[in-house]
């Protein structure tokens, strides 16, 4: 009875695949959206200034961050709750693959949010005339909380690899 339950509480992980796969499937939503920015931009590059110019790049970076950080999650979190990737010795196999543990990928992902977060603020104050000081305030409270978060989950993580240690 032992060995029946373990055995279906493992394959319980594999619960998780159609998490990845719409993960998958948001990555491509993702670049329909990047796509349409970019078509939306391109014949206006020679009326906009500098500044919208700026903006658009902005929300480019913005949006391939994005789709950085759901790659992070859909390869880290499927190689490490439900199955290694049998991808064999690619040439194409980022060399992270198979090397990011869950603490790692929890860092990686705070340290996305806030780069997000923070292209997200470089945008308001590049668009500061046209931005009220509330939104702007709550936009710097919330990139703070993001980097103080981040900071503090580091720091937890070095205190228990420290622990781990002893």
């Amino acid at each position: 009875m032992e060995r029946l339950i373990e055995r279906t509480i493992f394959a319980s992980r594999w619960v998780m695949a159609p998490f990845y796969l719409g993960l998958a499937v948001a990555l491509l939503l993702l670049l329909v959206k990047f796509v349409q920015e970019l078509v939306h931009a391109v014949p206006l590059v020679f009326s906009m200034s500098e500044s919208d110019l700026v903006l658009v790049i902005l929300a480019l970076i913005d949006l391939s961050l994005a789709g950085n950080l759901l790659l992070l999650v859909i390869f880290s979190g499927y190689e490490n709750f439900v199955s290694k990737l049998d991808v064999g010795d690619h040439k194409d196999r980022p060399s992270w693959m198979g090397k990011i543990d869950y603490s790692g990928m929890k860092l990686k992902l705070v340290a996305s949010i806030v780069a997000i977060s923070a292209i997200q603020l470089l945008r308001a104050f590049m668009n500061i005339e046209h931005m009220d000081s509330e939104r702007l305030a709550w936009l710097v409270g919330i990139h703070m909380t993001f980097v103080v978060s981040g900071v503090l989950l580091a720091l937890m993580d070095r205190l228990s690899e420290s622990a781990g240690k002893d």
